[in-house]
């Protein structure tokens, strides 16, 4: 039985195949980790991994990996290494690799062709791949075609699988056993800086079971609210401020399948004591508005169509202009990637996606309001990821 990512290496030979590409390049990335299970932070080290249109992908490394890729779980297609030392020149392992995947001579061989013969080969590249790397793969293979590794991978990664699922679901229980605590607290919250409720916030992510934050916690008191991604800072917390909170962390994956980390992304303002009228107004209509745009997620559905079910909540309260951001964006192995609920993009939805449903609004001096869920298309509507209650209470009862 192949694990996930044999399947995914599959899919991507597949797409390769249709799309008559030669190759595809990852250095460590997402991408890398989707298609291997294998994580790693990139460095001025040669670390790449070859998936060709047919046969076994190859991976380029320095020793110093031998153990942490000798866990990677891929029997079939079989996974060969070809490691390198520090006194070798890894170019020439790299371009070794690439005169057998493409059939071509050497560096200095300019009229290279694909394993076809007709034509230069044509190869993707991870997307963020560092400069330095796709130039040494370029001088490799000067008349090569080169493109973007998401012409294949986007369409694969976009769908989430059960594995991946299971992952976003057990992220979104963590962040909302800690929503829960946080709002409990209520009248202790008072005299807090941000600063200080993020850091508590860490810790009870971690204690719930949920591993390194998934992005800087976001604790926004008062007119900091109007501030969409604002840095924690040491402002105290004071009786009747409205407070964003915006936090998450990675759980991990089914390690043994070696699938990776999965993030969580919740928001919710809340109150201690009695908000302004204005705010109570602004906290419903935004509630509103996310209802609205969890409501119109279906198959088949746009990704401006959300956007616009979620925005037009808004306008017609008269807060068109202080909702200054998309309405959300996918969530998978990063915290922001495809498909973005955003005007313009006519993407339709497809059963697995993921991806974060945050309306807000922003009154510059005085607060912003945002709520925010992980939801899941499902074959017939969506499934949210978070279940805390997105009332403003703190201390006692709370809306749901």
């Amino acid at each position: 039985m192949q694990s996930p990512v044999e399947r995914r290496i599959g899919d991507c030979q597949r797409r390769l195949e249709r799309a008559g590409t030669s190759l595809l390049v990852c250095f460590p990335s997402p991408n890398m980790t989707y298609l291997t299970g294998f994580e790693e932070s990139a460095s001025e080290r040669h670390l790449l991994l070859f998936v060709p249109r047919t046969g076994d992908p190859i991976v380029v490394a320095p020793t110093m990996y031998d153990q942490q890729l000798a866990d990677v779980p891929i029997d079939d297609p079989s996974l060969e290494i070809r490691f390198w030392n520090d006194s070798d020149d890894p170019v020439a392992v790299i371009d070794g690799v690439l005169e057998e995947l493409l059939g071509r001579g050497g560096a200095d061989d300019s009229t290279a062709t694909d394993e076809t013969g007709d034509e230069p080969p044509a190869i993707l590249v991870d997307d963020r791949m560092w400069a330095t790397f796709t130039q040494d793969l370029r001088a490799c293979v000067p008349d090569a075609r080169f493109g973007l590794a998401s012409d294949v991978l986007e369409d694969l990664r976009v769908r989430k699988d059960e594995i991946e699922l299971d992952a976003l679901r057990r992220a979104g229980q963590v962040a909302d056993r800690v929503s829960l605590e946080i709002r409990s607290r209520g009248e202790d919250l008072l005299g807090m800086t941000e600063a200080e409720l993020a850091t508590e916030i860490e810790r009870l992510l971690a204690a719930e079971g949920g591993g390194k934050p998934a992005f800087e916690t976001i604790v926004a008191s008062g007119p900091n609210g109007a501030r969409p991604h604002h840095h924690s800072s040491d402002r105290e917390i004071e009786r009747g401020d409205p407070i964003v909170l915006d936090f998450g962390a990675f759980v991990d994956a089914d390690l043994e399948a070696g699938t990776g980390r999965y993030p969580g992304d919740q928001t919710r303002t809340v109150v201690v004591g009695e908000p302004s009228a204005e705010y109570e107004r602004v906290h419903e209509v935004v509630r509103q508005a996310q209802h609205a745009a969890v409501d119109a997620v279906e198959p088949g559905v746009t990704a401006a169509a959300i956007d616009r079910a979620a925005r037009t909540t808004i306008e017609a309260a008269g807060y068109g202009d202080a909702f200054v951001h998309r309405t959300g964006h996918g969530v998978g192995l990063e915290v922001h990637e495809p498909p973005y609920i955003v005007e313009g993009n006519d993407r339709e939805l497809e059963s697995g996606m993921v991806f974060s449903v945050e309306p807000g609004v922003y009154l510059e001096g005085q607060f912003g309001v945002r709520i925010e869920d992980l939801v899941v298309v499902t074959e017939d509507g969506a499934e949210r990821l978070n279940d805390s209650p997105r009332g403003w209470e703190t201390g006692g009862t709370s809306q749901s």
